[in-house]
């Protein structure tokens, strides 16, 4: 199978050096690699100068195509139209030598899968169950012989009876569903939700859909909209054999303000995608937990080392529930 690798960037040359070496190290390698650079200096540039890639094709954008929603329509249309699948991958992101050889396989032995997704496993955090351990069911989540330590937000919510009995990666229809991946068990699991720092469709899903305009800017959850559509031309699926390190690099990101503010109005439309026509409950449910989440978070004021962001990110979720009462975005 032929396919592209898209990397969107901004302002982060070291972190995607990084990437593209992981790149370079793979079993299978892209047969085109496109890298969509947003930022405003040259040198992310520079590094293609100094060091050299096979199949790279380097586009720095102008100013009314940067943003990662831009950024990532840009590169599809510059894909070449042989390729069977498109690989996303952030640019502060590390790769396992057998990261694309194992996309490839998941998509030939399966012709139903449209989208698959890969495992941060710096990020995972789930343990096996020892047997000689009582795991309060408020306090662990537990799923094929593996237990995962929920936060405080997730505790709050058991407690309430306000969390999803989905599985991971399923949005329930009040939308808020867990957010704790998938153990390291080899397997592969059919999945709603994929992660933008690791996701690939094929060729034919990118033809149909782009990445909605609605999120133009900064982006937060346009991979979630984006695979929700998607699952109209097949199933998502997240294999646990896919493995990446991810790393959240803090440039290229908005203030704590309008990124609260972007987690409920962008959380809003991304559950109105799943479910156009919630009933009461599901209202209920979904301004609940988001009430509840903001309460959490402003207690973060208290309890951790950056006040200042906690504070501001409160408000700016705080008006974003608010502006959802006069000016509710429009699904496109």
């Amino acid at each position: 199978m032929k396919f592209s690798l898209i990397i969107c960037t901004y302002m982060r040359p070291m972190s995607l050096l990084s990437l593209l070496n992981s790149v370079k190290g793979q079993n299978l390698y892209p047969d085109e690699i496109l890298i969509i650079d947003g930022s405003v200096n040259k040198e992310t540039e520079a590094i293609f100068r100094e060091n050299n890639f096979r199949n790279l094709a380097y586009f720095l954008v102008s100013d009314e195509n940067r943003g990662l929603t831009k950024q990532r329509n840009l590169g599809i249309s510059k894909v070449n139209q042989d390729s069977d699948f498109i690989c996303f991958i952030d640019d502060d992101t590390i790769l396992e030598s057998d990261y694309f050889a194992e996309i490839a396989e998941t998509f030939q032995n399966d012709a139903e899968i449209t989208g698959v997704g890969g495992v941060a496993v710096n990020e995972n955090k789930w343990k096996e169950k020892q047997p000689e351990i009582f795991y309060d069911k408020r306090k662990y989540y537990s799923f094929e012989g593996f237990v995962y330590k929920e936060g405080l937000r997730n505790v709050v919510r058991n407690y309430l009876e306000l969390t999803s009995d989905l599985g991971p990666g399923k949005m329930p229809l009040f939308s808020h569903g867990r957010t704790c991946g998938f153990p390291l068990t080899g397997k592969i699991y059919e999945a709603d939700l994929l992660i933008g720092m690791s996701m690939a469709f094929r060729k034919n899903v990118y033809n149909q859909i782009k990445f909605s305009k609605f999120f133009e800017g900064y982006g937060l959850y346009e991979d979630a909209d984006f695979s929700l559509r998607a699952l109209q031309f097949g199933k998502n699926v997240i294999n646990t054999k896919v493995k990446l390190d991810h790393f959240h690099a803090p440039s290229g990101r908005p203030n704590q303000y309008k990124y609260g503010k972007m987690v409920v109005r962008n959380g809003w439309y991304v559950w109105r995608v799943k479910n156009p026509n919630p009933t009461l409950k599901d209202r209920l449910k979904w301004n609940s937990i988001t009430i509840l989440l903001i309460l959490i978070r402003l207690t973060n004021i208290l309890t951790e080392k950056q006040k200042k962001s906690a504070f501001t990110e409160s408000l700016g979720r705080m008006a974003g529930l608010g502006s959802l009462l006069f000016n509710k975005p429009k699904i496109q």
